[in-house]
This record gives C-alpha cells, sequence and structure tokens, in this order.
C-alpha cells in the first residue's frame, strides 16, 4: 500500500502535535478560566465546579511549566517507539500506544466539554483539527504496517488511566515551581 509519510516520520511528529494542541491550551486557560467560571457554576454541581477551577486555576507560565513536564513523557515514549521501529534495544511500544491513545481521548474530552459548556474551550480547534486527523493517520499506519495490533491497543487502553496522575503531577510542579 501506498504511504504517502513513513511511520518513523508519523512517530516522530508526535511531540509536535503535542506542543501544537498545548500552545492552544497554554494561551486560553488563564484567560478564558477567568471569563467562563460563572458557565462552569451553572453546568456543573458546585463541588465539581470548584474542583475544575482549583486544578486549573494556574498563571499562563504556571501552566506552561506543566506543560513542560508532559513533554518528557511524550517525548520519552516518542523515542522508545522510534527505537521499537528500528529493533533498537530502548524500542518499546507500549507506552507510545499509552501515551497517545490517552492524546486521543483526551481530544474528545474537549470537544465534549464545548459541547457541553456551549463554549469554545481550550485546546478545542486543535483538538479537530491536529490531533483527532493526525491520531487517525497515525493508528491506520501503525495498524496496516503491522506496528500495533488492535490487541496491543486493547491491552494499553486501560493503562490511559495511569496517565491521569502525571497530570495532576505535572500541574502540582507547574504551581510550585513558579
Amino acid at each position: 500500500m501506498f504511504q504517502w509519510i513513513d511511520i518513523y516520520t508519523l512517530i516522530w511528529l508526535f511531540p509536535i502535535m503535542f506542543i501544537l494542541h498545548d500552545f492552544e491550551e497554554i494561551i486560553m486557560v488563564e484567560k478564558w478560566l477567568n471569563n467562563k467560571s460563572s458557565i462552569l457554576y451553572a453546568k456543573l454541581p458546585i463541588k465539581a465546579a470548584d474542583r475544575v477551577i482549583k486544578q486549573f486555576s494556574m498563571s499562563t507560565a504556571q501552566f506552561a511549566v506543566a506543560v513542560v513536564v508532559i513533554f518528557f513523557f511524550v517525548s520519552g515514549s516518542t523515542f522508545s517507539a522510534s527505537q521499537f521501529v528500528n529493533q533498537g534495544q530502548l524500542g518499546n511500544i507500549y507506552i507510545f500506544t499509552i501515551v497517545t491513545l490517552t492524546f486521543f481521548l483526551h481530544a474528545f474530552t474537549h470537544l465534549g466539554q464545548t459541547i457541553f459548556l456551549r463554549s469554545i474551550t481550550p485546546g478545542a480547534v486543535t483538538s479537530l483539527i491536529i490531533i483527532i486527523p493526525y491520531s487517525l493517520i497515525l493508528y491506520h499506519s501503525l495498524l496496516t504496517n503491522n506496528v500495533i495490533t488492535w490487541n496491543i491497543i486493547f491491552i494499553c487502553l486501560p493503562f490511559c488511566l495511569l496517565l491521569i496522575p502525571i497530570a495532576l503531577f505535572a500541574h502540582w510542579v507547574g504551581r510550585k515551581v513558579i
């Protein structure tokens, strides 16, 4: 089958796609939360709204630090996947699959938030035009070229939940560093 971009390039595009998406979040999150917190209180139970606002109430600089922490995991998983494709000693496709699946599923949370809140949320635009198309192309290529199987995807899916504490840790680091 003709492939317009090779697997190795698709794998190394992942950190770039992550940064493009997170730049949108970095730029928008502080101002959005300041301007739209009333929408959260109107649409969510008070305890849930308080929790969301507490979790994301950080300056743009603090949020950028959190993104850098997560970027280390993204980069490490990408390196590991590139090693896997090249049969390197540090190769592991499972970690990359977990991280990219989380990224893909995360895109739908942005779209769901936008629909639920009836307001463009930070990350929604790049989720729609970058994350979802990139992820579909990536997984189609990985599956077509037998780099991963559906079995690997199903095995990795529950492990996506393990990235939630990493994101929470990244937010904590962002608050402590700045």
